[in-house]
């Protein structure tokens, strides 16, 4: 290390770097909780309304009040998607060359993936903090012993006393690192499956979109 540069600023900047991470870690955690409380009551709403009503047509003008969350979007895709097809009927546009019900399946599938990727943020952050904040705790414990062992050789002691205390102070810096990774890691867990129990609920839903979609005539 440098010997213009102070130890005891690198450490306590490796503390701060942590304590940054673990603000993010639970403002994520917080986040991540609402977020899927909210979509998982708009989307069991919006499903009960949607399969509830008469058919397509009604349940294409269900009330604003249900029609929130991803279900609901998913479903907005595909009636723009099959009102397109009836407007574009007499015409020769691409975009409905093929079989009807594989190009609707193409575009549920894609707006699928968007509500997925959206439910998805944050996550990636949740991993790197899991799996960094330990090294960065360690970084911080090393360079705490390097400046410690400089300060036992300066004074010309190596008694107990004077080695356990500034050794001790440097562990500080892994304790706090693991403190911070285990929450990080754990809400990671927790939240990608819910993140998939969410995608396997919309893909459900999609095969019953489709399914319906054109048998029913109205």
């Amino acid at each position: 290390m440098p010997h213009h540069i102070d130890p005891n600023i690198i450490i306590d900047a490796t503390l701060y770097t942590l304590l940054g991470f673990s603000v993010i870690t639970w403002v994520l955690i917080l986040f991540k909780i609402w977020q899927f409380a909210k979509t998982g009551y708009y989307n069991k709403q919006y499903s009960a309304a949607f399969w509830d009503a008469a058919d397509l047509k009604a349940a294409e003008n269900l009330s604003e009040e249900v029609t929130k969350g991803a279900k609901a979007r998913v479903a907005q895709v595909g009636f723009e998607w099959l009102a397109q097809l009836r407007r574009s009927e007499k015409s020769s546009s691409l975009k409905f060359r093929g079989q009807p019900l594989d190009l609707l399946e193409q575009t549920l599938r894609k707006q699928t993936q968007q509500e997925q990727n959206h439910m998805e943020i944050g996550l990636t952050m949740l991993a790197s903090i899991g799996s960094t904040a330990p090294f960065v705790g360690l970084f911080g414990t090393v360079l705490g012993i390097m400046h410690a062992m400089h300060q036992i050789s300066a004074s010309g002691s190596s008694s107990l006393e004077v080695v356990a205390g500034p050794i001790g102070d440097a562990l500080i810096a892994t304790a706090i690192g693991i403190a911070v990774a285990v929450p990080a890691v754990l809400a990671y867990n927790f939240f990608i499956r819910r993140a998939k129990q969410h995608k396997a609920s919309l893909e459900h839903f999609v095969d019953g979109f489709l399914h319906i979609a054109f048998s029913d005539k109205a």
